[in-house]
């Protein structure tokens, strides 16, 4: 997710050429596998909920591999961003609408609060990415 790349002609992978591109895929790649280590709690709730999880963190990562492709496109920004606020506010349905969805048996749920913190990192990583993008 960076501005330019440093790219070669034929070259399947590139490397970010901009510092926030690393940051971007870090926040996606810790939200990613953090989904799929809570997906086991999640199916004992509901197998649909342990579901979203696995295709949530598999988007996550799944996304973070194609911007380190040459077929990511400018747009893409957009909806990285765009995901990583869906993926935000997914959670206040299902756990409570206030301050109260980032506890779990009456504690600070640690998971709920880096998996949410990452996303919101990569929101604004993706945005600021798309702002410097060539267009």
């Amino acid at each position: 997710m960076c501005a330019t790349r440093t790219t070669e002609t034929g070259q399947l992978f590139n490397r970010p050429s901009d510092p926030i591109g690393y940051v971007a895929v870090l926040a996606a790649l810790v939200t990613g596998v953090l989904h799929l280590l809570a997906s086991t709690n999640a199916v004992q709730f509901s197998l649909v909920l342990g579901v979203l999880f696995v295709l949530n963190g598999l988007g996550f990562i799944g996304g973070a591999m194609l911007y380190l492709t040459r077929y990511w496109r400018r747009w893409l920004f957009l909806v990285a961003a765009l995901y990583a606020v869906a993926t935000i506010l997914a959670l206040f349905p299902v756990q409570g609408w206030g301050v109260e969805a980032f506890y779990m048996n009456g504690s600070l749920n640690p998971l709920a609060v880096v998996t949410k913190a990452a996303e919101a990192i990569l929101a604004v990583s993706a945005v600021y990415l798309y702002s410097k993008a060539d267009r």
